[in-house]
């Protein structure tokens, strides 16, 4: 097996409207570093960019399997308005951290009612096919540190 690189990368994100998302290449971002294998990126990118190197140019369209997962249904749900006890203002659009059973989750509200609040705790871009544009800027091999580490330092 060959040993984990370290890969560097611009890139912009778009949906399937042509919408931009993100993208490293405006001003003030860095290239993104991921160490290979290690999940640090998702599935269906990380298998496109698998072998290429610094100067080759990918342009890739990840379904949601490959990128954040089907919208799950069960993970929209009302919760009593008290549970946001001390916030004044509560409006759809807006993100908060609930504590779960399996740790700390974003959860976006969806709906306010004057009882409820619908929350929603899927990952902002789950069901949408996600189109990537990207440039390798740099692949290195990892070292023992980030291999121990699991991330790019």
């Amino acid at each position: 097996m060959a040993q984990p690189r370290v890969v560097t990368i611009h890139y912009t994100l778009t949906n399937d409207q042509g919408e931009q998302l993100d993208s490293s290449r405006v001003e003030g971002r860095e290239p993104l570093s991921y160490l290979e294998g290690a999940q640090n990126i998702i599935g269906g990118l990380e298998s496109a960019l698998n072998e290429k190197n610094a100067g080759d140019q990918v342009k890739v369209s990840v379904e949601p399997a490959e990128g954040y997962g089907e919208v799950n249904e069960e993970l929209v749900q009302p919760v009593p308005r008290s549970a946001f006890e001390g916030v004044d203002t509560i409006e759809p659009g807006m993100q908060f951290q609930a504590q779960t059973p399996g740790g700390p989750q974003v959860v976006r509200v969806v709906e306010v009612g004057d009882e409820t609040v619908t929350i929603d705790a899927n990952h902002p871009l789950a069901g949408q096919t996600l189109h990537f544009d990207v440039e390798v800027v740099e692949a290195r091999e990892a070292t023992d540190e980030e291999k121990e580490h699991g991330h790019a330092h």
